[in-house]
């Protein structure tokens, strides 16, 4: 009779997950002005804040004021007077430290990398 060895089995050791090298930075950005409704159940701006409306260019740069990363404003939700919009912005690159966000033309707000992976980035205009 001839016995086989066998091999002791092995449990596979698991990789590393990679660490994630970009992120969908979103959060809320508030008009508090010249909110009118957009026809479609949502809201935009007038009076001046006509470019503030779902679609509108969000630009996101780092510490050097390269652009990184772009998206725009998502669903818009009147509350009262206030017209509250998603931010949306795919593809923005980890390890810059901190962002700068642009709606449209009017300005940039600055924004921690931490706060800008969790989905905290806030703005208000009006």
């Amino acid at each position: 009779m001839s016995a086989s060895a066998s091999a002791p089995a092995t449990t596979p050791t698991p990789s590393p997950s990679p660490t994630p090298t970009d992120f969908l930075l979103t959060g809320a950005f508030l008009l508090t002005s010249s909110v009118v409704s957009d026809g479609a159940g949502g809201c935009e701006g007038s009076d001046g804040f006509e470019d503030i409306t779902e679609g509108a260019a969000v630009t996101v740069y780092d510490a050097s004021g390269t652009v990184v990363a772009t998206g725009g404003l998502g669903e818009s939700t009147r509350e009262g007077t206030t017209c509250r919009f998603e931010v949306l912005v795919p593809d923005v690159p980890t390890g810059r430290g901190f962002y700068k966000v642009e709606i449209t033309h009017r300005g940039t707000l600055q924004i921690s990398e931490s706060e800008a992976m969790s989905g905290a980035f806030g703005g208000t205009l009006g």
